[in-house]
């Protein structure tokens, strides 16, 4: 349970009522379930305390995800491995659900924390997610090295967007801090660990 209870849609103004009205069946379209636990959109509901803050957050999110230089799999295997270095429960449950939504394999998911261990990811992945890695450690550890080796393998524009999908990733830091736990999208299936450095220092270095 988040550390406060959501705006209620008896209270809730006209544009947040439609949020919580088409807010469940765009997280249904990304995952191809229903919630387990709650009501799927629990981020939204405490995000409605500031409706103009919530569209601001939801508009950007929006633009980001309309960027179409890169593939699906890229996309959605850095958001989650940033969803993991957060520790944010609901994001790691979400994520992992729009994951195998869109293809990976249980193996896949399972591999993420130990990713260069493991031969199902290719090295243009690999080098994606240490750029995650490094972007989402605070403070950012981006060497000219590792942006260098970005350079190489991704244009500009592709760098803008793996960058701001990062961005919108530290979004979630919002969830972690109010609490917002697990929506049950996984519920019975794989789901990536988050990650909690600050309470076990063992894991601060993942990659």
């Amino acid at each position: 349970m988040a550390r406060i209870e959501g705006v209620p849609k008896r209270k809730a103004g006209p544009i947040v009522k439609l949020v919580y009205r088409f807010g469940p069946r765009m997280m249904k379209k990304l995952t191809g379930r229903d919630p387990q636990t709650g009501s799927g959109i629990e981020p939204m509901e405490i995000w409605a305390y500031r409706p103009k803050m919530m569209m601001g957050m939801g508009k950007f999110n929006q633009a980001v995800r309309k960027g179409k230089s890169l593939d699906e799999r890229l996309k959605n295997l850095v958001e989650l491995k940033g969803a993991q270095m957060i520790g944010c429960e609901f994001c790691v449950d979400l994520g992992s659900q729009i994951c195998r939504n869109n293809g990976l394999s249980d193996d896949e998911l399972l591999a993420l924390p130990r990713y260069h261990q493991s031969d199902l990811f290719t090295d243009r992945e690999k080098l994606a997610l240490d750029y995650t890695v490094a972007v989402m450690r605070t403070p950012v550890e981006v060497t000219d090295q590792l942006f260098a080796q970005m350079k190489e393998h991704f244009s500009h524009e592709q760098l803008v967007e793996i960058t701001a999908h990062l961005t919108v990733v530290n979004i979630d830091r919002f969830n972690a801090a109010f609490g917002i736990g697990s929506a049950g999208f996984s519920n019975g299936m794989v789901c990536v660990p988050p990650d909690r450095p600050a309470t076990n220092p063992a894991l601060t270095r993942i990659a």
